[in-house]
């Protein structure tokens, strides 16, 4: 069966443009035709929803910070590039995994700070989620201010899916992985309480739908980008012209969902330096000497050995709770082994 997800399957879907040209939008005011790189639908969403575009330009900020922090000890560590529009460098100009996990995770990261900002009063045209809040628990009440992951997730579809409205396999890989970083959102909403009550008590308790921290959102991801489905790209002709298509490459895997990664191209090693692909080698990373996993030295080195150095660090030591109420340390210089790639 071919697995489809172009055109308009789903609520007005469409790409991140991701780059530094956001950076300055939460301190600055915005000018929303000095932004670089935007293509009409973005300008328009930019000039008419002003106020919500610095949480956009966090979402963006936020999302890069999750990809380096999930990528960390791995030959690609979601580096990025400076004086470049393409904050990433070449490195998203293929239909790898890691540009599927820089898609989803930006993308919820947009939908995540829209959203928080939302719950905090910081815009005007959005607030609290008073829908699909259902009867309570035995227990508890409705109460606080739910989050409205909805408002959230329309804004990321508006916004960042902009780019990705042609019939090709690109577009139609973006689609769906901008919606199932989305979609992670919605799967991991938690209820948040609050008891109330004299000296602590639950005589009366509170809940409202809360998102989690990013971290957990991050993580989740990390585990769609390790399980990301390889897709061959098919071509059919409609009625508008020719349109890609895409269909898993193997039959006997189960075929992703609309909460999966996908991709239709094999990464590079990642373990010498090439401009072409984007790649900045491994050569004077940080590795693990005891680890057996990617961030140990033999994977990551990629066979060409390391090199071992001696580091002096100051660390606080030898600290002692004062009643009440301060804590005093003594400083410390410790004598750290660090392993670098050759």
């Amino acid at each position: 069966m071919c697995f489809r997800v172009y055109g308009l399957t789903r609520a007005k879907e469409r790409s991140l443009a991701v780059g530094h040209q956001y950076s300055s939008l939460g301190t600055q005011p915005i000018l929303c035709g000095s932004i670089p790189g935007l293509v009409p639908k973005q300008l328009r969403f930019c000039r008419n929803y002003v106020e919500i575009m610095p949480s956009v330009a966090e979402g963006v900020k936020i999302g890069i910070q999750e990809c380096q922090h999930q990528f960390r000890g791995r030959r690609w560590n979601c580096t990025t590039v400076n004086d470049n529009l393409a904050i990433f460098g070449p490195v998203l100009d293929k239909a790898t995994r890691e540009s599927a996990f820089v898609h989803a995770i930006a993308s919820a990261g947009v939908a995540f700070a829209v959203t928080r900002a939302c719950a905090e009063g910081s815009a005007t045209i959005c607030g609290c989620d008073t829908r699909h809040k259902g009867p309570p628990g035995e227990g508890w009440k409705w109460g606080g201010c739910s989050e409205d992951v909805e408002f959230g997730s329309m804004v990321s579809r508006e916004f960042a899916d902009a780019r990705e409205n042609r019939p090709d396999a690109r577009s139609a890989m973006n689609r769906q992985n901008n919606e199932a970083g989305r979609m992670s959102l919605n799967d991991n909403m938690f209820l948040k309480c609050k008891c109330h009550g004299l000296s602590g008590s639950c005589e009366v308790k509170t809940c409202w739908w809360s998102q989690p921290d990013f971290r957990v959102i991050g993580d989740y991801m990390k585990d769609k980008y390790d399980s990301a489905s390889e897709m061959v790209v098919e071509k059919h002709k409609e009625s508008r012209g020719w349109v890609e298509t895409l269909r898993p490459k193997y039959n006997y895997f189960k075929p992703p969902t609309e909460r999966d990664l996908v991709y239709y191209e094999s990464s590079p090693n990642f373990c010498d330096p090439n401009p072409e692909t984007g790649s900045f080698g491994t050569r004077d990373r940080i590795c693990n000497l005891t680890s057996h996993g990617i961030d140990g030295c033999d994977l990551l080195c990629c066979g060409r050995g390391h090199n071992t150095r001696t580091e002096k660090r100051k660390e606080k030591c030898h600290c002692i709770f004062h009643w009440c109420c301060y804590v005093s340390c003594q400083e410390c210089v410790r004598v750290y082994d660090v392993h670098t790639c050759k």
